[in-house]
């Protein structure tokens, strides 16, 4: 039996208004979902602008290898360079600046050049299976007395020639990083054969030139270098096209950065790129010193 309460007209018309804010109406379902999502879109929009607004991710947070990560990995072993070149320079004048060419020690020299000649080699062999940052450091540690040992060595015989050096190579390396981030120059497969090939017949006369220095079959104080071709001395001729030479090894070893970066290396990677820019810049710095000294000396 129905109740009598219910058979009021008051409960038999209902206000469609009342009904549709009822919450459990549909249309009250609906509003509350369309709030719900409402919600939700403002957060995630908001969460995207914090996105946006955060800085870009780094080598550190992606393990990639990047263009700045790698910059201060390579301002990292300069650094080291340039600490134990001081190293080598006292070494070699023995903690004096009064020191003369017959009285100055080549320990820290030979020391150098032979340590970071095996290092270099390690490295480069054994690159591709895993990089071990500390045997790039101890190459930059050994490079560093090399070229201390050296510029102490010319600097006695030829004062100011390290200034003149230095600010050469700063130089040409300058030039070269601005011709490549600006696009005008880049490595090529042909330029590349052509580098290859030159470097392979540089260092063969390298070799047959030292030979014949410390055999005392040419006692020139440069060997070969010191012989004239219409007076100009073959080390200048040399000087230059080696100095080309070593441009474009730094332009291979950016292109070589740019792909890593591209192909998303490891962070790792940033030290062998690194370590091949040192490679470069200090084989052209030796190279435009014995340049100035060879054109001094006539």
């Amino acid at each position: 039996m129905s109740n009598f309460a219910f058979n009021n007209p008051a409960f038999q018309k209902q206000d469609p208004r009342n009904v549709a804010t009822y919450p459990g109406s549909p249309q009250a379902g609906a509003q509350t979902a369309s709030f719900q999502h409402a919600g939700m879109d403002a957060a995630a929009n908001a969460q995207l602008e914090g996105m946006y607004a955060a800085p870009p991710a780094g080598a550190i947070e992606t393990d990639r290898m990047t263009v700045e990560d790698t910059v201060w990995k390579t301002a990292g072993l300069f650094g080291i360079l340039l600490v134990t070149a001081v190293i080598g320079w006292i070494w070699t004048l023995g903690g004096t600046q009064l020191a003369s060419a017959a009285s100055i020690s080549m320990v820290p020299w030979l020391i150098g050049a032979l340590g970071g000649f095996v290092l270099a080699m390690v490295i480069t062999f054994t690159s591709r299976k895993k990089v071990r940052p500390a045997l790039i450091f101890a190459y930059a540690a050994l490079e560093g007395l090399f070229i201390g040992g050296i510029s102490a060595f010319f600097e006695i015989i030829y004062p100011g020639i390290v200034l003149q050096a230095t600010l050469a190579t700063l130089a040409v390396v300058g030039v070269t990083l601005a011709l490549f981030a600006s696009g005008k120059i880049r490595a090529s497969k042909k330029m590349t054969k052509i580098f290859m090939i030159a470097m392979v017949g540089y260092l063969v006369f390298s070799l047959l030139n030292l030979v014949l220095m410390w055999t005392g079959v040419n006692d020139n104080p440069f060997g070969l270098r010191g012989a004239e071709i219409m007076g100009i001395p073959l080390g200048l001729i040399l000087g230059v096209l080696v100095v080309f030479m070593a441009a474009y090894s730094l332009v291979l070893d950016f292109d070589q950065i740019q792909q890593g970066v591209r192909n998303g290396a490891p962070r790792q990677f940033g030290w062998m790129g690194g370590f091949g820019i040192m490679v470069t810049v200090v084989w052209l710095y030796v190279e435009i010193l014995r340049m100035i000294a060879i054109a001094r000396s006539n």
